[in-house]
């Protein structure tokens, strides 16, 4: 399972050495980067449409429409 988390700067050093020091769990990447953070977060929120999409609870513009827009 892979999760995503949003800790407060002053606290990030400590939680990630906790981590770091239980042998069942892998730090894959550390984001500190606001930019390339919130990037992160736009692709999940992006992949997570997708997945309300296939199972039929969100409806999403075609692509057709998405370049009609520019």
């Amino acid at each position: 399972m892979k999760v995503l988390l949003d800790i407060e700067e002053n606290r990030a050093a400590f939680f990630l050495e906790l981590l770091k020091s239980l042998d069942y769990i892998k730090v894959l990447q550390e984001i500190k980067d606001q930019e390339k953070s919130q990037a992160v977060l736009d692709l999940i929120e992006a992949f997570n449409d997708v997945k309300l999409h296939q199972q039929g609870k969100k409806e999403l513009k075609a692509a057709k429409d998405l370049l009609n827009e520019l």
